[in-house]
């Protein structure tokens, strides 16, 4: 049976370990979990499924109070409640006020879309094990209207995790799981000349000998990601810095390192 398969995007430079995982997931039509420290482009690879297999993106940002049914559809008691006491329409037809969540959005499109479930380990330890059932069948039932919404074609979902908490396992037996490496410094040139085109290769060179660099630092809280990188060569560029003063020292730290403690690790080393 033939599928859609991802070739990566415009503007993300996929390995093709990731490439093979994300292919597998489609064929499978399981959720692709995909692992990594922040800034290695997880919620990206979202995007760029969506762009790669021409699908719409519906996106499901987790937070520490995120509950699983809100993912589903929410019912606004509080507004039917207003609506009855003020008279405004008729509060009996309870659809007024069940409201789709993303999960919902995707299982009742008319198109196959990409679902992104990000940074799920935000949420409580039962989050996860919360949406087994319903990833697994593609369905879910609301009790209000008693009526069970189906997936009538099933989502690429792609659920991303800064590795907070450890997840459920019978929740990772049902994933496709990738782990995204942080990029090598040739796989880190070809994102510079994908988003910052045109810029001087001996200014890149020296800023990537001095990054990795200070990545390497032990007593970082937080090392610099990817995008804080575009953003430290963007203002290197655009202040006109030689390459001879990153090789000194380290102009504008601060785009790169955002720790008070980071800042003094960097310092001393």
């Amino acid at each position: 049976m033939s599928f859609n398969r991802f070739t990566g995007a415009a503007r993300y430079i996929a390995d093709p370990d990731l490439i093979a995982a994300v292919d597998a997931a489609v064929a499978l039509e399981r959720p692709l979990l995909v692992k990594g420290e922040p800034g290695t482009g997880k919620t990206r690879l979202a995007e760029a499924a969506a762009e790669s297999l021409n699908m719409p993106l519906l996106s499901w940002h987790i937070k520490s109070t995120t509950k699983a049914v809100e993912g589903l559809y929410t019912y606004d008691v509080v507004q039917r409640l207003n609506d009855a006491r003020f008279g405004e329409g008729d509060v009996r037809d309870i659809r007024r006020y069940i409201h789709l969540g993303p999960v919902g959005e995707a299982f009742s499109s008319d198109q196959r879309v990409v679902l992104l479930i990000d940074e799920i380990d935000k949420a409580d330890l039962e989050f996860p094990n919360d949406l087994l059932r319903e990833l697994d069948e593609m369905k879910f039932t609301i009790p209000e209207l008693k009526e069970t919404v189906e997936a009538k074609l099933r989502p690429v979902v792609v659920i991303t995790t800064n590795a907070e908490k450890e997840l459920p396992d019978a929740f990772l037996r049902r994933c496709v799981f990738h782990y995204l490496n942080f990029p090598t410094a040739d796989r880190m040139k070809q994102i510079i000349d994908v988003h910052l085109p045109g810029l001087d290769h001996q200014l890149v060179d020296v800023a990537l000998t001095r990054f990795y660099g200070i990545r390497k630092n032990e007593n970082l809280r937080k090392p610099p990601s990817t995008s804080e990188l575009l953003d430290w060569l963007m203002v290197l560029s655009k202040a006109g810095v030689p390459s001879e003063a990153i090789a000194r020292g380290i102009p504008f730290v601060g785009v790169l390192v955002k720790q008070e403690q980071d800042l003094a690790a960097v310092a001393r080393a």
